[in-house]
């Protein structure tokens, strides 16, 4: 018997470049225009920061259709946000801080996210005390984010193309 793992686990980082990779050919594969590309993918990285679980992939379906940007770029990359999970907690703390800064709220009338009972969660002063605050750090943490990753993913986009179009690959 051998000690080797014959399927050694891949970290975390070694995991977003293989999901980079395959999800790069298929953005580029897309026949659309690198704007409405880089649209899409810009919408789904916005939802991506918004603590509206459950919800992310349908509304940057949504809003890529009423801004007729491509709505596969926007599903694939409101899924990036899945490979930041460990990370989230304390993203949606800092948005937090954002939204109570942002909303002109005293520090010591924060919540205490310690012990806080599922019942408390469904409350609607719950959403005003910790929601409210969370959407709206989110908000301003996700737009220009969104913003730079338009640019980049545009820019991107535009130099493979002419890259493979001078290569003569189709």
């Amino acid at each position: 018997m051998s000690d080797e793992d014959p399927a050694p686990k891949k970290g975390l980082w070694s995991r977003l470049v293989a999901w980079l990779a395959a999800h790069r050919s298929t953005l580029l594969a897309i026949d659309d225009t690198p704007h409405s590309i880089a649209l899409g993918l810009a919408i789904g990285i916005f939802f991506g920061f918004t603590p509206l679980l459950g919800m992310k992939t349908l509304l940057s379906i949504g809003v890529a259709w009423l801004f007729k940007s491509n709505k596969i770029a926007a599903a694939i990359s409101v899924t990036l946000h899945d490979l930041l999970l460990p990370f989230m907690p304390a993203i949606y703390f800092w948005e937090y801080r954002a939204g109570m800064w942002a909303l002109n709220r005293p520090r010591h009338s924060s919540m205490s996210f310690q012990h806080l009972p599922v019942r408390e969660l469904m409350n609607w002063t719950t959403f005003f005390t910790v929601g409210q605050p969370l959407l709206v750090g989110s908000l301003l943490l996700a737009l220009p984010v969104a913003v730079v990753f338009y640019f980049f993913a545009r820019g991107l986009i535009r130099r493979t193309r002419a890259r493979r179009k001078a290569s003569g690959v189709a």
